[in-house]
């Protein structure tokens, strides 16, 4: 359902994503992990067509995001980390333009209504104007829209920010259940509850370099850490070392990928990032 084909995204001399690859199959809840600023954002913009990699593909049930954008956004629904809305426009007035935009007729887009506010549980306040809704109701009715013209692919960044426990367990359901069904969901957090609890496979970059890619009991096989929990596992493979140095050309990095390790030597240093010590003075 989506393929990221060695994608590297950069921002004049900063790269936000280097050579990422990875796939995600129908059926699946994909987690997508990361420290902030490990490029788990821009990956998303990426594969929903906001951003363009600097090189490399994504593709969406086989669309390529870039040159056929219009048809993986037809099988795409969206969730950004803040939920945009337009305040003077209630829920349902909302909702009814997502559905125009997606060409549906209008029995189809009435039909999809019913369904979603049941889902997330809108209709006390769906005719209510936007502009007085709360974070958490504001984050319904843009899960609602994004499920609206049924995608096959739902790619969310922060699902749980502003949800009360109940909103968040339905959320759950309502991802689980679409996986079921057949469909792909692509979630980034920070929760890492979430993503032990729901996720069959998960991802874990930092630096925009993927250090993990398969289930969690694959990553605890391969840092022999059969009781730990994914918080303390991510924590441990994210963990920065203590001091840097200039010179690495004898280190290695042992990095997880597909459930495999990976030993790979540093082989040219123009192509690495380096931190270099300047001596500082210290008067008396």
């Amino acid at each position: 359902m989506i393929e990221v084909d060695k994608v590297t995204r950069t921002y004049g001399q900063t790269v936000a994503v280097n050579e990422l690859s990875l796939q995600v199959q129908a059926g699946e809840v994909f987690a997508f992990l990361g420290p902030n600023g490990a490029g788990k954002t821009t990956t998303i913009k990426m594969t929903v067509g906001l951003l363009q990699p600097s090189v490399g593909a994504i593709r969406v049930r086989g669309f390529d995001v870039v040159h056929e954008s219009l048809c993986a956004k037809r099988v795409l629904g969206y969730v950004p980390d803040q939920p945009y809305l337009y305040d003077k426009l209630t829920g349902r007035e909302f909702l009814q333009f997502v559905g125009q935009m997606y060409g549906m007729p209008d029995d189809d887009i009435q039909a999809a209504m019913d369904v979603q506010l049941a889902n997330f549980e809108l209709e006390a306040f769906i005719d209510q104007l936007t502009e007085n809704y709360s974070h958490g109701m504001k984050q319904r009715v843009t899960f609602a829209s994004a499920l609206l013209h049924e995608p096959s692919v739902l790619v969310v960044d922060e699902p749980m920010v502003g949800l009360d426990p109940r909103s968040a367990r339905r959320v759950k359901e309502v991802f689980s259940d679409y996986a079921k069904a057949g469909n792909t969901v692509f979630m980034s957090t920070h929760t890492l509850a979430i993503a032990e609890q729901i996720a069959d496979r998960i991802g874990v970059i930092h630096h925009g370099q993927m250090l993990f890619l398969g289930s969690v009991d694959e990553l605890r096989t391969r840092m022999s850490r059969g009781d730990s929990s994914l918080e303390d596992l991510f924590l441990a493979l994210t963990e920065e070392p203590d001091t840097f140095t200039s010179d690495r050309e004898d280190s290695t990095d042992n990095r997880l990928s597909g459930g495999e390790t990976v030993l790979t030597e540093t082989e040219d240093s123009d192509t690495q990032d380096t931190v270099t010590e300047t001596p500082t003075e210290t008067s008396s």
